[in-house]
């Protein structure tokens, strides 16, 4: 079932969305081939800690993070890759690695690549690794507020 908290932060906002079951996948370009979406359109969540902090880095599926992109556009040189054991209690109410985009809602600062921004529709996991969200990219980026940085690869 869906991330309740997710569902109820966009209904609550009188977003547009529609949810897409689909059969189980793990890595989000699995999640796009599964559900029919394109792989750039697809945003997936990788948790990151800058300076020990958590916080959310969001691109898409065919993307990849570059750390020392990150490192240079942040000022910050201590910018690493979250273990799932160190977030895995933050994010309650999902499976573990189907976190939805919505850092606001977990009190996480959500960086956005700068090649999803060129997406009309996103979609991401919704809190189950059988579930999506597919909505406007401007309506994600209105209730989440991230800081948009080029820090992605494909």
């Amino acid at each position: 079932m869906a991330c309740k908290k997710l569902i109820k932060f966009l209904d609550e906002n009188d977003v547009r969305y529609v949810k897409i079951t689909h059969s189980q996948a793990f890595t989000a370009q699995q999640v796009a081939a599964s559900a029919h979406i394109k792989g750039k359109e697809m945003a997936k969540t990788v948790i990151i800690k800058i300076n020990g902090k958590m916080a959310m880095a969001v691109l898409p599926a065919t993307y990849h993070v570059d750390f020392h992109l990150l490192k240079e556009i942040t000022g910050n040189e201590d910018v690493v890759l979250a273990h799932e054991s160190e977030f895995k209690e933050l994010f309650d109410d999902c499976e573990t690695g189907a976190m939805p985009p919505f850092g606001n809602l977990y009190g996480l600062d959500v960086f956005v690549a700068q090649s999803l921004t060129e997406d009309e529709d996103i979609a991401f996991n919704a809190g189950t690794h059988s579930e999506l969200i597919k909505m406007k990219y401007t309506d994600f980026a209105k209730l989440v507020k991230p800081k948009i940085l080029k820090f992605s690869v494909q």
